[in-house]
This record gives C-alpha cells, sequence and structure tokens, in this order.
C-alpha cells in the first residue's frame, strides 16, 4: 500500500502524464465527440430523473388511471426511485458504454471497471472517506440532517423499503463514478494525460450546485483527488467505495439517531 503521504498524490501527476497521454490521439475530434456525448448525457439525467417524467410514461403506456393506481399504491415511491436510478443508470452507464463500443471501437473492460490496481489505494480511500463519516456523525444529531437523510422518505417504513433504496442509492454512485472516473478519464486521458483529470473535475463539480456550499467546493477537491487514484489504480472501484460507504453511513446515522430503523419487512 502506498505510504499517506500527501506529496505523492502531486509527484503521481506527472507519471500519469507520463502513462496515459498518446500523441498519435492529439487531434480534436476525439475530445470533442467525448465531451458532447458528456454534455448530452448530462442534460438528459437533469432534466429526465424526476417523476413527472415518469407519469408522463406510465400515462402513455398504461393510461392515466393505471398511472394513479400504481403510483399511489405502496410500492409506488419505490417506484418512482426505481425509475431516477434507471435513468442515471442510461445516462451515467449505458449511452457510454454504447459510445465506447461502437464510435470509439475501444475495449469496454479498459474503462475503469476492472479492480485492477485498487487495493494499493485502499488506504487513501479509506483517508477520503474517515473524515467525512466522523464529521456526519456529529453533524446527524443536527435536526437538520436528520430531516434530510435519507433522501427516499420512506426508507423508514420497511426493511424492503430500506434495501431497495440503497441498492438504487448505491449503484448510483457507481454510475457515477463510471462516468466521470471511468469513461470520461479514460477517453480523455489519451488526448489530454494529467489534464483530463481537471476536465472531468469541471462537470463534476458542477452536478453538486444547488447543494450546501462546503459540500459542492469540496467536489473540487474531492474530483481532483479521486481522478487521481482512478487513473493510478485503472480502476472506478476506489472512488466507488469511498461514495458507497459515506452514503451508506449518512443514511443508517440519520435512522439510527431518531429511532426510525424500520423492523417491519413490508411496506403497510
Amino acid at each position: 500500500m502506498h505510504t499517506l503521504d500527501p506529496r505523492r498524490l502531486f509527484k503521481a501527476l506527472d507519471r500519469i502524464d507520463r502513462e496515459w497521454r498518446d500523441p498519435g490521439r492529439s487531434g480534436w475530434r476525439r475530445p470533442a465527440a467525448i465531451l458532447t456525448v458528456v454534455a448530452v448525457c448530462l442534460l438528459f439525467i437533469h432534466y429526465v430523473k424526476f417523476d413527472r417524467s415518469l407519469q408522463a410514461l406510465l400515462e402513455w403506456l398504461v393510461g392515466e388511471s393505471t398511472t394513479r393506481a400504481w403510483l399511489g399504491s405502496a410500492w409506488g415511491p419505490l417506484l418512482i426511485e426505481l425509475w431516477w436510478g434507471v435513468i442515471h443508470g442510461l445516462g451515467y452507464v449505458i449511452v457510454p458504454l454504447l459510445f465506447v463500443r461502437f464510435w470509439l471501437r475501444e475495449r469496454v473492460a479498459d474503462q475503469g471497471f476492472r479492480w485492477a490496481g485498487t487495493t494499493r489505494w485502499l488506504g487513501w480511500c479509506a483517508l477520503l472517506a474517515a473524515p467525512i463519516i466522523a464529521g456526519a456523525w456529529v453533524m446527524s444529531a443536527n435536526a437538520d440532517f436528520q430531516a434530510t437523510y435519507p433522501f427516499y422518505r420512506f426508507a423508514d417504513r420497511s426493511i424492503v423499503d430500506l434495501m431497495a433504496w440503497q441498492f438504487i442509492y448505491l449503484a448510483q454512485f457507481a454510475m457515477l463514478e463510471f462516468f466521470f472516473r471511468g469513461f470520461m478519464l479514460h477517453t480523455l486521458a489519451p488526448t489530454f494525460g494529467a489534464g483530463s483529470i481537471f476536465v472531468m473535475t469541471v462537470p463534476y463539480t458542477m452536478i453538486h450546485f444547488g447543494k450546501p456550499w462546503p459540500e459542492a467546493t469540496g467536489a473540487i477537491a474531492f474530483g481532483i483527488v479521486l481522478g487521481i487514484i482512478a487513473l493510478r489504480s485503472r480502476s472506478i472501484w476506489g472512488g466507488a467505495l469511498v461514495h458507497m460507504s459515506v452514503a451508506l453511513a449518512m443514511d443508517l446515522m440519520a435512522l439510527m439517531r431518531t429511532g426510525r430503523l424500520p423492523t417491519e419487512w413490508w411496506p403497510g
């Protein structure tokens, strides 16, 4: 495992540049196509992920009355969250993978899916996650924190609700990591070298707009560090583990602090 010395991160940028930059891919066409796909995918997710889009689709497929019955049932809230997860899956994973396979004609497996060198960077991942989780524990005593998490309002209704939500929620973080630290980095690095990390960090920071300013500001440093880890390890899984561990901890802390951990298996 690497020594946890912050200076190693800065030195890693030069190494990334040497390892990843390919003079044969220095033209404008490749990054133009990649960044256009990035923009379209982010636009798609931003406007289609909401329940009104699901409602419009269901009304077109099965009619207004059936849609009302489905969304108004005990399973309606989970159906809405599933829609949110599916839209992220399409925008963050499916479209980029199709682009890599059929436009760039490159191996899908080479976009950070492998575990590769993740084990050597688990110390850095733990160093990133630990203070956030510790800070979240302190903040979880705050009423605003407890009212915010989990984002799914019915997570305390049943064990099935909580487990289904966590599956969707945590999978979304793996999808997000693939989009930013897998697809974007692994396709842009041959052109921009270490500079691809900073290109990726711009839209990654922008998806945090609307959140509290400390979180949005922290996304800059977080994006850079996770970008370095992703290119050095050639894997998305270090960043995915950081995101998923923090998200799971925050939800469980809020539920435990308020005595809302569910005890019933099924929605009532």
